[in-house]
């Protein structure tokens, strides 16, 4: 079960990536705030899935 956590946070994190680059024009503290948030699920999820020494 925390194989399916980690992929979907990576999933997640793709998504919320693909938002802030939309976003990049209309908004930019918005676009970096999902951004930032895109980076931290993508690492919860690299951290989930056990790389970097997990």
């Amino acid at each position: 079960m925390s194989e399916v956590w980690g992929v979907a946070l990576v999933a997640l994190g793709g998504l919320l990536a693909g938002g802030a680059f939309s976003m990049w024009k209309v908004n930019r503290a918005l676009s970096a705030a999902l951004a930032v948030c895109a980076l931290l699920a993508a690492a919860a999820g690299a951290l989930r899935l056990g790389y970097f020494g997990g």
